[in-house]
């Protein structure tokens, strides 16, 4: 169902339809797919259904004090990657090792840990914490300050081994650091699984509001931008309907 998935199975039916009887509906099927490639990639269509997700929570307020804790979710490192070349090797969404680190030098009693292991639905000896954690030891962080999590496959084990491997006490407080994006589906995530914990969020990839009806010149990018949209609020429906979640798009706790 992700976009650049989906427009590629359409495009071959429509081929298939081409030399059958049903021609007429394959062309038609045809040019609707090329329509909705260029929506997806030219028009503000990835900004429209990333802006709820983003703008879903405010950047932290630090005029609390420090945190007792942070909890950095993967997602950054490829794993298969950084087997085959044998270093940690960053895809994507390098700002959730940026900001754990500069927050460790900001708290320097605050514990930090990392939570990934691996997505691959055929499990490999590669755990994502194992590569992330000589990049943020670079970044300056102490290694006797990381705590890792290495066996999670998603936000949701994330959030279940996270609480099982600190065992947070009443009254800590706990940063959550991941991309804007999916912080409203993490969120609800570790509340439902009993772990309170304040959104920090980063990796933005829109700049705000004054986006929201620009255009792309470059397909790749908006492609790219609604490919992980549309990702994210599947993600959203399929949470809330497993129960992993408390509502279908959470958000800042009411005080």
């Amino acid at each position: 169902m992700l976009p650049i998935n989906l427009m590629i199975e359409l495009g071959i039916v429509s081929v298939v339809l081409m030399a059958t009887r049903f021609a007429a509906f394959g062309r038609k099927l045809a040019a609707a797919t090329l329509i909705l490639l260029a929506l997806a990639a030219f028009s503000p269509l990835g900004n429209l259904l990333l802006y709820p997700l983003e703008s879903r929570f405010p950047p932290w307020d630090p005029s609390r004090g420090a945190p007792d804790g942070i909890i950095v979710l993967g997602g950054s490192v490829d794993t298969d990657l950084s087997a085959a070349h044998r270093t940690p090797v960053v895809a994507h969404a390098a700002d959730r090792l940026f900001a754990p680190a500069e927050l460790a030098r900001r708290y320097p009693n605050t514990r930090i840990v990392f939570t990934g292991g691996t997505a691959n639905l055929v499990s490999t000896d590669s755990r994502e914490a194992d590569y992330a954690a000589p990049i943020l030891e670079n970044l300056g962080i102490a290694k006797q300050r990381l705590i890792l999590e290495r066996d999670s496959r998603n936000t949701y084990e994330n959030a279940i081994f996270t609480k099982q491997l600190v065992a947070p006490k009443p009254g800590e407080r706990w940063l959550l650091v991941t991309s804007a994006f999916h912080m409203p589906r993490s969120m609800g995530i570790f509340r439902k699984a009993g772990f309170d914990v304040e959104a920090y969020p980063v990796d933005w990839r829109m700049g705000g509001r004054d986006d929201l009806f620009s255009f792309t010149k470059v397909g790749a990018d908006g492609l790219g931008r609604t490919e992980v949209a549309v990702r994210e609020w599947i993600g959203l429906v399929a949470y809330r309907l497993m129960g992993r979640t408390g509502e279908l798009l959470p958000g800042p706790a009411k005080d």
